[in-house]
């Protein structure tokens, strides 16, 4: 086996004046995503350093050193040029605090700063001033006309309606830092510059490629969302489109991704890897994902009906000129299993058959009873992932879907083994009984579907420890009689609102008057309902009402 080549990460403590020096010469993506710190946590972070500052008669340099929190860099051995991959949003927070102290202090301040603000340019080298940080294209001339730019007036900068969020919350910021700061006296406002800048320390992990910054930063911040693979993955697509159609894009994506797109992406890969993941994430989508080889075209053919797509998925919103109730019927079911997997086939089946409703009521309503099989089979995550893997290429392919060997299908094993747990103790299967009984209730009321209650519970009628004296005990004299059909289907009902601790031992006539009393209104489930037919619960009753379930249970999903 060939060595890997050796990977060289480093993590250094660096004060804040070493970051805002000509040592990390750093650029920021093109598109990081919006500036989403809040003033809230400018106020925090701002009193956190004030109280760090001690007492005023303590020189700057023997207090104690303050953590900034971490940055995920790509540099070079060597070089000072790095970009930065996770930390911009600090680096901004900074540049701003440091831009509000400027207002305030003398003007020798203003010149010592200067140098943190940007680069200096070389003009026999050709290279132009750099900023740091340099803000996403849209923002970047604002910051750097109110933020790093030369300013003479200590007011609070005005807001502007025409400002886009990103411009607001920077203006937010720095009026909130100078309305704080400018309360304090000049000497406290300086001290907190000096110890910002030399006792306030980044962690800078830096890392040769993109994929070791991500992968170790990732492994130091396991428990914050800071860096996203979505935000990398934006950050190449869109910084490789021509700048005039740059803005469009970028708004698009800021409109959907925080809701969808970390999802929508990961099932797009499936769509394309049709095996689960293998690699590094980001290595996976820059060898096996599209976007690389025409950006522009993926965002359209694919990234935006696709979102469209999972959105129809998830609020079961299908629409055409026709009755689309089955459709979207079967889409509310699927999104009570207790998985997605099954999203990926879903979003392809759509995006290939949008105006094909008939395909579309056929396989939706095959594509549940497929996923309602496997949880009631209790598949494991593995095997669940493989079958949709071969779904997927089915669909891709435009195989025969309704073939007994289709991956859409469930087996002659498997439905042998999903009728014997149905016909089983169900009561026990607790992680599948409510979706099956609510299904089944469904069926029994022609299809309907409920508004979803606050609380559902599935209960026994017949109570699993009666009490000696009861009419139970007369119905059932024999133990082995109760057990035998205790928990199977045809002993279950659904009731709404938690009313089964109070009532869980009633005879059988107090158990209906508790349940349905004057008053409470009929069950809304036609399988509670039902039992208020009977005079008595007998063994003949269960059994009768367990082949009765059983049997519809078998028709709705032709098992």
């Amino acid at each position: 086996m060939k060595p890997c080549t050796p990977v060289t990460i480093q993590v250094i403590p660096k004060a804040l004046f070493k970051i805002f020096k000509n040592d990390f010469a750093f650029t920021v993506p093109l598109y990081p995503g919006p500036y989403t710190w809040t003033a809230h946590q400018a106020g925090e972070l701002l009193t956190d350093l004030l109280a760090a500052l001690e007492n005023d008669s303590q020189p700057v340099l023997f207090t104690r050193p303050y953590f900034l929190g971490s940055i995920a860099l790509i540099k070079g051995e060597g070089a000072p040029d790095v970009n930065v991959v996770d930390g911009r949003r600090r680096l901004t927070e900074f540049a701003i605090l440091l831009a509000a102290l400027r207002r305030l202090l003398p003007n020798q301040f203003s010149a010592m700063l200067a140098v943190c603000k940007y680069e200096k340019g070389d003009l026999i080298a050709g290279m132009s001033d750099r900023y740091r940080p340099k803000l996403r294209e849209g923002d970047e001339e604002f910051f750097r006309y109110f933020i790093q730019d030369e300013k003479e007036t200590q007011s609070p900068v005005q807001f502007d309606s025409q400002l886009t969020e990103n411009q607001r919350n920077v203006l937010d910021h720095i009026n909130f830092f100078i309305e704080a700061l400018s309360h304090l006296p000049e000497m406290r406002c300086q001290r907190l510059l000096q110890y910002l800048m030399l006792r306030c320390f980044l962690i800078a992990v830096s890392a040769p490629d993109i994929e070791s910054a991500y992968h170790t930063f990732s492994v130091l911040n396991a428990r914050t969302q800071d860096l996203r693979l979505i935000d990398l993955i934006r950050s190449e697509m869109i910084g490789s489109l021509p700048g005039e159609k740059q803005g469009s894009y970028i708004k698009f994506w800021e409109d959907e991704e925080e809701e969808t797109f970390q999802e929508l992406f990961a099932h797009i890969r499936l769509v394309y890897r049709k095996t689960k993941l293998r690699d590094a994430a980001l290595l996976e989508y820059r060898k096996h994902i599209p976007p690389q080889k025409n950006p522009q075209k993926f965002i359209d053919d694919v990234l935006r009906p696709y979102s469209d797509y999972l959105e129809i998925i998830r609020t079961a919103s299908y629409s055409s000129d026709q009755d689309a109730w089955t459709v979207n019927a079967m889409l509310c079911w699927l999104n009570q299993i207790d998985n997605f997997d099954w999203v990926p086939p879903a979003i392809l089946y759509l995006a290939q058959n949008r105006d094909a409703q008939s395909k579309l009521e056929r396989f939706f309503t095959d594509l549940e009873r497929l996923a309602a099989g496997l949880m009631i089979l209790r598949a494991d995550a593995y095997s669940r992932l493989r079958r949709y893997e071969r779904l997927l290429s089915a669909i891709e392919e435009q195989a025969d879907l309704d073939a007994a060997n289709s991956p859409l299908q469930l087996t002659s094993g498997e439905i042998g083994l999903i009728m014997k747990i149905l016909a089983g103790d169900l009561y026990l299967a607790r992680r599948i009984r409510r979706y099956v009984l609510l299904r089944l209730d469904s069926a029994l009321a022609g299809g309907r579907i409920l508004d979803e209650e606050p609380v559902i519970s599935v209960e026994h009628v017949l109570p699993q420890n009666p009490g000696k004296e009861s009419i139970w005990i007369k119905w059932f004299p024999a133990a082995d009689e109760r057990l035998q059909r205790v928990h199977r289907i045809g002993n279950l009902v659904l009731l709404a609102g938690g009313k089964s601790v109070q009532a869980q031992n009633f005879d059988f006539e107090k158990m209906k008057n508790y349940y349905f009393a004057a008053g409470r209104g009929a069950s809304p489930f036609i399988l509670t309902a039902q039992v208020l037919q009977h005079r008595e619960w007998t063994p003949a009753a269960i059994d009768e009402r367990q082949k009765e379930l059983v049997n519809k249970l078998k028709l709705l999903w032709r098992l």
